[in-house]
């Protein structure tokens, strides 16, 4: 009897299989309503212990379901160094979740075998959940997977997802930042106060930035982020929990998709304001203007910001040569922005499949890659040689010239933000970080650029299977005669642009277009979704 079958017997008979329906590990991991999923959140509490063997390395777990409504909760797990499941291992997470449990054990012996792992080996998984209420119910069943393995388990309880990415790459990377909330809060913080010590205009922030924390953990945290930043910058945290609802009309996922700010937020003209998601990977600004209109700037108005800015600092610093800096977008980035990119400030930038894994690693291509999805979710990625090249300039830079400053800053920069994942709350600091040292409103960073008019909708579909795509999801290769026809909507407009894509977890399509007007936009829009429901269902 293998040595996990005895503790196997016992915790199994708390985590029954309640549901026959197939499930399968998507890039957010397992999520559905939260009622069927203790037995999947146990199960990949085994999982992540085995995953933990095979890697001889501290394996995370986090309990969340990000930007869904609260009765919702899903559970993924973070590789190593901070990465999404290795794909090899999604086929064994859908076998081990799907299995009936009379096969559970010879599925989990069947993995052992596989992979070649080493049993003796202790596994020690890092688990964090979100603020939903049936998370600590769900963490539980995690802990007791792990514990099933004789794994060792530390417990995080609420932590945002980004900070559990943090902490297991910080400690199987034997990084000099601690793996702990201290430890984040302090890299993020002192990187921040050194970093305005080498501004012209301010070596403080006084107008607060207002973050409308979605009702959820990102409220909690950025909250505790205060305490470190001290008065160097101040966060006015908004739907903060002690109200309202997780995501319930706030939260960045609301500010993008309904183009206005939360419900019951009263913006005043010449301030910022930021909003962030249920599990704070994603952030959004905007601002109302003078004449009392609202305006969003989103995934790609970030990513513009944080790239035109490392442009500077490379050029200034005498590092361009050496640093080849580039930016990853989806098809869903507006393309005014990547014209903007492109053609102004001369910056190459790639286009990859929807998805983060899938950005992350083509940022991995450059030495500095800027990736964002329009959603908000995005970092930036320093390679090693990289890192050690701007630490080495760092340490002889000269702060009384403009060459040494600009290395400074570079390097200050790196520290602040979380390369491990799309982070919110260190995205908001950078942020915060740029628009001082340029001295910049918020009307001056939304100029940088002008957003063509864009729609994003989605149509209910028997088998969303049927839409296959290509070229990074922007063209249609089946339903065969949809391309041409999307194409020859597209023709008619100014400046048009649409494409379509199959959901990952639901039957349904989404579908984006943009033209040189609103109405156009619209237009093409509707002519798009009429196609899909005629050829798609």
């Amino acid at each position: 009897m293998p040595s996990f079958e005895p503790m196997l017997e016992v915790t199994l008979k708390n985590y029954p299989k309640k549901n026959a329906a197939h499930v399968s590990y998507g890039t957010a991991g397992f999520r559905m309503k939260d009622d069927s999923l203790d037995y999947i959140v146990y199960r990949v509490g085994i999982l992540a212990a085995l995953r933990s063997q095979d890697k001889t390395a501290v394996i995370g777990v986090m309990i969340t379901a990000s930007h869904n409504p609260i009765s919702d909760n899903g559970v993924k797990i973070v590789d190593p160094y901070g990465e999404m499941l290795e794909a090899h291992w999604e086929k064994f997470a859908n076998k081990i979740i799907n299995c009936s449990d009379e096969e559970l054990a010879g599925v989990i012996q069947s993995i052992i075998n596989e992979s070649n792992i080493n049993s003796s080996q202790t596994p020690q998984v890092y688990v964090g959940m979100d603020t939903r209420p049936s998370s600590k119910r769900l963490s539980a069943a995690c802990l007791a997977g792990v514990e099933t393995m004789g794994g060792k388990v530390a417990d995080f309880g609420f932590v945002t997802t980004p900070q559990l990415h943090y902490m297991v790459w910080s400690y199987n990377s034997k990084s000099t930042h601690q793996p702990t909330m201290e430890g984040y809060y302090r890299k993020i913080s002192d990187s921040f106060k050194r970093f305005l010590k080498l501004c012209k205009h301010t070596q403080s922030i006084s107008a607060p930035v207002t973050i409308d924390g979605a009702n959820g953990i990102g409220a909690l945290k950025a909250g505790e982020l205060q305490t470190y930043l001290g008065d160097s910058l101040s966060l006015k945290v908004v739907f903060d929990g002690t109200a309202g609802v997780l995501n319930d009309q706030c939260g960045a996922d609301y500010v993008k998709s309904k183009q206005t700010s939360p419900v019951g937020l009263d913006t005043l003209a010449g301030e910022r304001y930021a909003s962030v998601d249920g599990d704070a990977d994603r952030v959004v600004y905007y601002y109302k203007s003078k004449d009392d209109v609202f305006h969003l700037l989103d995934g790609d108005k970030l990513a513009i910001l944080m790239t035109s800015y490392l442009k500077r600092l490379l050029n200034t610093s005498k590092m361009s040569d050496a640093l080849a800096l580039g930016l990853v977008q989806t098809a869903y980035a507006n393309g005014a922005s990547t014209d903007y990119i492109t053609q102004q400030l001369d910056v190459p930038v790639a286009c990859t499949k929807t998805g983060v894994k899938h950005l992350h690693h083509a940022a991995l291509d450059y030495d500095i890659g800027v990736y964002f999805e329009a959603n908000g979710h995005g970092t930036i990625v320093f390679s090693k040689s990289a890192n050690n090249l701007i630490a080495e300039a760092a340490s002889r830079a000269d702060a009384s010239t403009e060459e040494g400053v600009a290395v400074l800053k570079l390097h200050a920069l790196s520290e602040i933000i979380n390369q491990v994942v799309g982070d919110a709350l260190s995205d908001i600091v950078v942020i915060e970080a740029i628009l001082a040292d340029e001295n910049m409103s918020m009307e001056d960073w939304d100029k940088q650029y002008t957003d063509l008019p864009n729609v994003l909708t989605t149509v209910k579909v028997e088998d969303r299977s049927v839409i296959q795509t290509t070229n990074a999801e922007r063209t249609v290769t089946n339903p065969e005669g949809l391309q041409a026809a999307i194409d020859n909507l597209v023709a008619q407009v100014s400046r048009g642009r649409s494409f379509v894509r199959p959901s990952g977890t639901e039957n349904i399509v989404r579908v984006y277009a943009e033209a040189g007007t609103k109405d156009e936009a619209n237009k093409l829009a509707t002519g798009v979704v009429s196609l899909v429901k005629e050829m798609c269902n």
